[in-house]
C-alpha cells in the first residue's frame, strides 16, 4: 500500500474550520452571504491551489535540471464550475507565465509537458474526471 496523507479540520463556529495539513494550520471558511465570516479561502479553490502548486514544483525542478534560469515564474488556473448542485469544476485551464532573458521555448514546453503528462499527480487525478488544458506565456525581460 502507498503512502497516506491526512488532513483534518476543527470547527470554529459559523462556517469556519481550522485546517491542518503537513503540520501547517490555516482557516477555511465560507462567504458571509452563506453564513461564513470570510476567515480563509473556500474549500473548492484550494483544489486549484493544489494543482498549480504541484505542477509548479515539477516545472521548477525540471528547469533546474535543464539549467534554465527564469527571472519570474507565475501560474494561474481558471476553474469553470457548473451551475446545478453539486456545484463542481467542469474544466480547468492552467496558464504558465515565464519571464527572463532569451528563455529557451522548447525546454520550457518540455518541462511543462513532462509535468502535465508524467509527474503531476494532481493534474493526472483531475484529468480522469474533467478536461485540464494549459498554455504557456513567455515574456522577455
Amino acid at each position: 500500500m502507498g503512502k497516506k496523507h491526512t488532513a483534518s479540520v476543527n470547527w470554529k463556529g459559523a462556517m469556519s474550520f481550522e485546517t491542518e495539513v503537513n503540520n501547517h494550520k490555516f482557516m477555511i471558511d465560507a462567504d458571509e452571504k452563506v453564513g461564513g465570516t470570510d476567515q480563509g479561502p473556500r474549500p473548492k479553490p484550494l483544489m486549484l491551489a493544489a494543482l498549480v502548486g504541484c505542477t509548479g514544483m515539477d516545472v521548477v525542478s525540471i528547469l533546474k535540471k535543464m539549467r534554465v534560469e527564469v527571472e519570474d515564474f507565475n501560474i494561474e488556473v481558471e476553474g469553470e464550475q457548473n451551475e446545478e448542485h453539486p456545484v463542481q469544476y467542469i474544466k480547468m485551464h492552467i496558464i504558465y507565465q515565464f519571464k527572463g532573458k532569451n528563455l529557451p521555448k522548447e525546454k520550457i514546453e518540455k518541462a511543462v509537458n513532462l509535468s502535465q503528462e508524467r509527474y503531476c499527480g494532481v493534474s493526472d487525478f483531475y484529468r480522469k474526471v474533467i478536461p485540464v488544458t494549459h498554455e504557456i506565456k513567455i515574456t522577455e525581460s
